[in-house]
């Protein structure tokens, strides 16, 4: 007489995941996540508000949502931010409502913001993954700000000693990427790869808004 099977371990549930993509000015976050989304995953990209002014390449709606100030104001005085953050003089805030939106899909919800919106996100959904994306070299992310040529030299320099007191916060993430210079296709994998990883976990993070 053969052994009984025994019934098979069930598998933890998969609950979607909300991904903060962050690091310094000019590392690449926006490219970073533009080859993301061209791998047709599955995942929602949450488009950032901010009241900065569109650059050439810049499509409203895809990049950013470009808003007023005053639209802004009163958006952040209904409480429909996430986080929000003052970010070189202009304001950037994300969506509350578009994150649990896409979450109650069962969609990963895929956020790019600063070092400093990290932190608030950080306090608000400790069970977020962190990505933080590094530059090569420093010398490496002001030929990138100077490539823009978005920004006069003061405030090149001003973002650079910036961009060096945030690579200070990396080992407040949970995974670094070094984005290297004409490396977007690698970049883009070691996120999605990153995700799959979290999928596998024995205990699954559990994102509550």
């Amino acid at each position: 007489m053969s052994d009984p099977v025994a019934p098979p371990i069930p598998l933890p549930e998969r609950s979607a995941l909300l991904v903060v993509v962050s690091g310094p000015s000019g590392v690449g976050k926006d490219a970073s996540l533009k080859r993301t989304r061209e791998l047709n995953c599955p995942f929602h990209f949450l488009v950032t508000c901010t009241t900065r002014p569109q650059r050439a390449d810049e499509v409203d709606g895809k990049d950013y949502h470009f808003i007023t100030p005053e639209q802004f104001a009163a958006m952040e005085a209904r409480g429909e931010f996430l986080e929000r953050a003052v970010v070189y003089g202009y304001d950037y805030g994300n969506s509350k409502h578009e994150v649990r939106d896409a979450l109650a899909r069962g969609q990963d919800v895929i956020m790019r913001i600063d070092v400093q919106g990290a932190a608030t996100i950080k306090r608000l959904v400790p069970e977020a993954v962190f990505i933080f994306l590094m530059p090569p070299s420093i010398e490496s992310l002001e030929a990138r700000l100077r490539k823009r040529h978005t920004e006069p030299e003061e405030y090149l320099k001003i973002r650079l000693h910036a961009a060096r007191l945030e690579m200070n916060e990396v080992e407040k993430f949970d995974y670094v990427i070094v984005n290297e210079d004409d490396a977007l296709a690698e970049t883009a994998d070691l996120i999605y790869a990153i995700i799959q990883t979290e999928k596998c976990r024995v205990q699954p993070r559990r994102i509550s808004l």
